[in-house]
């Protein structure tokens, strides 16, 4: 049993560890065992296997002497590698940051995790500066697809280890963020879920930004249950306060526009079964177009993408010396069109987005929005490290979907829902308007099993 603890969901692990049949010393060690013989050593960037045997311990005595924390006690995570390690300095994937000062004080998150009793195994990888949804790193490596069967295939990104961490059974949970899709695409692409909070739903301290007013959190795992759990904690709460929502009656809103644009067949057929199976379980299906999805891409092509220019002034000083000589290429290249973008570009667009937030909320209302996470399957990896122009393009395409939900404040859960080419998967995504999480969440719960139908 003990090396498969890393495959088990949070839940399931954690009735083995409250009822006792599992130790978190053991659960730990085994898990550190499973990551040590796996091939890809490019899932992470830093472990630490001190700490996590000295939280296991402790973890241990609590259970022994009953005072559980809770749901999460003795439960393994990791973390990309731009959330802040008290004495480690924060990297986000690049060798730039390498020698900066280690930090003093675990990020919020980490620190909260760290009181539901949670075991902090390693730093995942991820795309350099978290900018990019395919996860290709030529500094630590890219995470291969634990997925595919045929050739070397991208993880997603930006939170590239996370999702094969989780997908290839080292951990059952890796915490991610999510700027553009960053949770949601590696979800999609490894088949397992994702879940993006609404922006602000939790606490950014010690958490390497990409754009601030896009930057979300998010865990990737095994289930929507235990999403539900991280996320409870993540804000501080002794128990999950989501209620699972009943599907009769739950409307969903497909749009026309966009999302389907040229989509694989096998993507949407897995989608268009999965929400069959959800229509057979009671939900109602409108589909409509969305015209604000046009109106943001027109925004990108006249003044640029936010994330742009916001990442552009963030690395301004770090891509005018010598330092973006030691960065990717690529992440260079995309960063530096943010300088294009004024100031009174910067305000048109921020004034836009505010009034396409309230026109989609209006538009919306209570219920719920699906469509495919990413409009096809994980690409292989050596053709896209060969060809910038083809990277760039894919990058735009994977990226395209799940970004409309970061521009509108969304949040939003990837759910597996099938497969397509290669048999690679497919994610079903549903999002919700701002600081509706209780619901989608609550919804999800209930859909999950339908959506997966026979995937496993």
């Amino acid at each position: 049993m003990s090396k498969s603890f890393g495959a088990m969901s949070v839940a399931q692990l954690s009735v083995l560890i409250q009822g006792g049949a599992a130790d978190p010393v053991d659960v730990a060690e085994a898990v550190f065992e499973t990551i040590a013989t796996y091939a890809d050593k490019a899932v992470f960037t830093t472990l630490l296997e001190g700490r996590a045997l000295e939280e296991a311990r402790a973890a241990s005595k609590r259970l022994r002497d009953g005072r559980s924390l809770g749901l999460l006690d003795g439960i393994p995570i990791a973390w990309k590698d731009l959330f802040d390690i008290e004495g480690l300095p924060t990297t986000a994937g690049s060798v730039v940051l390498a020698g900066e000062a280690p930090a003093r004080h675990d990020a919020a998150v980490v620190g909260l995790l760290r009181q539901a009793g949670m075991i902090a195994v390693g730093r995942t990888n991820m795309s350099e500066f978290a900018f990019s949804g395919l996860g290709i790193n030529p500094h630590y490596g890219t995470p291969v697809n634990p997925r595919g069967a045929d050739l070397p295939r991208i993880p997603g990104g930006s939170s590239s280890g996370a999702g094969v961490a989780v997908a290839a059974g080292l951990v059952p949970v890796a915490m991610g963020t999510d700027t553009g899709g960053s949770v949601r695409i590696p979800a999609a692409f490894n088949g397992i879920v994702g879940y993006k909070a609404t922006r602000g739903r939790h606490a950014m301290e010690g958490v390497y930004p990409l754009a601030k007013s896009l930057d979300s959190l998010g865990p990737l795992c095994r289930s929507v249950r235990d999403a539900v759990w991280i996320d409870a904690a993540m804000r501080g709460l002794t128990a999950p306060d989501v209620v699972e929502r009943p599907l009769h009656g739950l409307e969903l809103l497909v749009p026309e526009n966009i999302v389907f644009d040229g989509a694989e067949p096998g993507v949407i057929a897995a989608f268009e079964t999965a929400l069959e199976r959800l229509q057979r379980a009671g939900a109602r299906v409108s589909r409509t177009v969305i015209p604000a999805f046009g109106e943001i891409f027109d925004l990108m092509t006249r003044y640029g993408p936010l994330v742009t220019a916001e990442a552009f002034a963030l690395h301004r000083d770090r891509l005018a010396g010598s330092n973006a000589d030691r960065m990717d290429h690529r992440v260079v290249m995309r960063t530096r069109l943010g300088a294009k973008t004024t100031l009174a570009d910067y305000l048109a667009i921020l004034e836009a987005r505010g009034r396409l937030i309230d026109e989609v909320e209006r538009l919306v209302g209570d219920r719920l929005i699906a469509f495919p996470t990413v409009a096809h399957v994980a690409p292989p990896i050596a053709p896209l490290e060969q060809n910038d122009d083809l990277f760039f393009a894919t990058n735009n395409k994977t990226l395209r979907n799940t970004a409309l939900g970061n521009f509108l404040d969304w949040c939003g859960v990837s759910i597996p829902c099938g497969t397509g080419e290669a048999g690679m998967p497919v994610g079903l995504l549903l999002s919700a308007t701002a600081h509706r999480d209780e619901a989608l969440l609550g919804t999800a719960l209930a859909a999950e099993p339908v959506i997966r139908g026979d995937f496993a």
